[in-house]
């Protein structure tokens, strides 16, 4: 027997506002049926698991024990600039000067992620 992975699930207090900043992270749009105020909401990745947001009503509190950890096609620094302009905020900053390291993020409801280095920076060194 094999199973395989459906989708990463955030406990959020707002779904579909969490949903639409990860949905411009990734450059794919909110399921068609999702809306503000919805208990829930999902974002299908093409190559890869379903975002999944849910209403919880606690608040985040302590840090995550899984997070994403995203690889840019490009830039890391400019990725970087991007999710903050997009909501991000900047939690650790591990980058080291030969280009290894990563810098921790958080998403508008605190949830950490991570953002590596692209993969040609990573094979070059």
């Amino acid at each position: 027997m094999s199973v395989s992975l459906f989708n990463v699930a955030f406990d959020c207090a707002d779904p579909y506002s969490l949903g639409q900043f990860w949905s411009k992270v990734f450059d794919q749009p909110l399921h068609d049926d999702d809306h503000p105020g919805d208990p829930e909401t999902s974002i299908a990745l093409p190559d890869g698991p379903n975002l999944y947001f849910q209403r919880v009503p606690e608040a985040k509190m302590v840090k995550n024990r899984v997070h994403i950890c995203l690889r840019p096609d490009g830039d890391r620094d400019a990725e970087v600039r991007r999710l903050t302009a997009l909501g991000a905020t900047l939690v650790d900053d591990r980058r080291e000067p030969d280009g290894h390291g990563w810098v921790v993020l958080a998403d508008p409801e605190g949830n950490e992620l991570c953002v590596l280095r692209h993969s040609v920076g990573r094979d070059a060194t």
